[in-house]
């Protein structure tokens, strides 16, 4: 997401980097390129216009002059008004009320609603809530069951509604049955349309009037563009909206939506869908979203995908044995394979990485990468146990077994052998104390030293 915004952006502070010192004439073209650039990622025009005068001006103040460089001066500058544009700080959910807490979701057909209620659900159910979900659309073939079958999966409560149901009804006996079930925060999915329609709105009205949620949240698909911005505009005109998700930001969206709809609708972001699984929704920081976009990455969000998904207490134990000098094992090499793939894969992984970091990884694919983590699974899958921990076993004839047991050429089990060895040596190298060389060695590819490192 965002990728052509993100390289416009630095070629902007690359051509600075070579100025002296900033001067309204310099401004004024980094200005036009920045210009360009967002209007590209379909920015809306008076969000272009707006920000574009905010950093001009900034850029232009004395606070900036003292700078150390020109290229420090505006990445400084366009950073804190990206931030600012897109709300500042992460504002949550606000649950505080006499429980049932309900939650509206409101949108177009398409947008992701149904699936964004589930994993909204799976969100809370972590913080320890006890989880409605509910369904009033109608009107889209499957849609109740879609959302009964993702409650199932996530072993959430979903209310028995029907097609043959009006949304009204629906609303009344949703209520009635969290009171009585003492629900925490009930999850009320509304109907879409394909298009923004008079009885659309009113219906969605009457139920908001019924419900009296303590949070509207609009979800808006970010490869809409445009159109986003549009249907926010109208949403918001008819419920008093509270908060916005942005769904797809996984996609080969431009993003002009994550960059437009706060300021359109005058609603804080709240969180973000990055992929298609029910794992797939996190808390929107726009800080770190300013990060990335200017190819600083999300190293944060990184280290709490981490503690997310990762199993600490097996990363631990490897790192236990590293540390004492036990050899490094095929076991091992699959375990790390596993946990990579629990994290969402290399493209997860590259989306949060700074952009030096992920230039260089980019040489390969994150689909690619993502394949070729399940056919190092596969491959190691067809080894005996033996082999696994004595990986020095494995000759011709082991090899030709397992590369027909794995469905690969022999070839491709060389390569993973390959690689196997390649990080049993890196993994030797942390056994005796040299994790502060590779820091280092890696400081010097990025340009400036890793902090805390001499």
């Amino acid at each position: 997401m965002l990728e052509n915004l993100t390289g416009r952006l630095q070629g902007v502070i690359k051509n600075l980097r070579g100025q002296a010192r900033l001067t309204e004439e310099n401004i004024a073209d980094a200005m036009r390129e920045v210009r360009m650039a967002l209007l590209e990622a379909d920015v809306a025009l008076p969000v272009v216009k707006d920000f574009i005068a905010a950093v001009k001006q900034r850029a232009q103040g004395q606070d900036v002059l003292q700078s150390l460089t020109p290229g420090q001066a505006v990445i400084g500058v366009v950073n804190d008004e990206l931030t600012a544009l897109m709300g500042k700080a992460n504002v949550g959910l606000n649950l505080a009320a006499v429980p049932p807490a309900i939650i509206l979701m409101a949108g177009l057909q398409g947008s992701g609603k149904t699936t964004t209620s589930a994993k909204l659900a799976k969100l809370l159910k972590e913080q320890k809530k006890k989880v409605l979900l509910a369904s009033a659309d109608v009107y889209r073939p499957a849609a109740i069951a879609q959302l009964k079958t993702l409650a199932k999966q996530l072993e959430v409560e979903c209310f028995d509604s029907n097609a043959s149901q009006k949304p009204a009804d629906i609303a009344n006996a949703t209520l009635d049955f969290a009171k009585r079930g003492y629900y925490d925060v009930v999850i009320f999915d509304t109907a879409g349309r394909l298009g923004i329609d008079e009885v659309m709105m009113s219906e969605i009205k009457a139920l908001h009037t019924l419900l009296n949620p303590i949070e509207t949240l609009f979800v808006v698909d970010a490869m809409q563009g445009q159109d986003a911005i549009n249907t926010a505009k109208a949403f918001g005109e008819t419920l008093p909206l509270t908060g916005v998700i942005l769904t797809k930001l996984d996609g080969d969206s431009r993003g002009g939506a994550a960059l437009s709809v706060r300021h359109v609708t005058g609603k804080p972001i709240k969180f973000i869908g990055v992929s298609e699984k029910v794992d797939g929704l996190e808390p929107f920081y726009p800080d770190r979203m300013a990060s990335r976009i200017l190819g600083m990455g999300d190293v944060l969000g990184l280290i709490e995908q981490a503690h997310k998904n990762v199993d600490m207490a097996e990363a631990q134990k490897l790192a236990d044995k590293v540390k004492s000098g036990k050899s490094f094992d095929l076991n091992d090499f699959k375990a790390q394979m596993s946990q990579m793939r629990k994290m969402g894969g290399m493209g997860a992984l590259m989306d949060k990485l700074p952009s030096q970091m992920a230039g260089m990884a980019a040489k390969v694919k994150p689909e690619d990468a993502d394949k070729s983590i399940r056919r190092i699974e596969g491959i190691i899958n067809s080894m005996t146990p033996l082999e696994r921990r004595k990986p020095e076993i494995i000759k011709a004839t082991r090899k030709k077994r397992i590369a027909d047991g794995s469905g690969v050429q022999v070839q491709e089990v060389n390569r993973v052998l390959k690689q196997f060895e390649e990080t049993q040596k890196m993994m030797k190298m942390f056994s005796k104390g040299g994790m502060a060389k590779m820091m280092r060695g890696m400081g010097s590819m990025m340009g400036g030293k890793i902090p805390g490192m001499r």
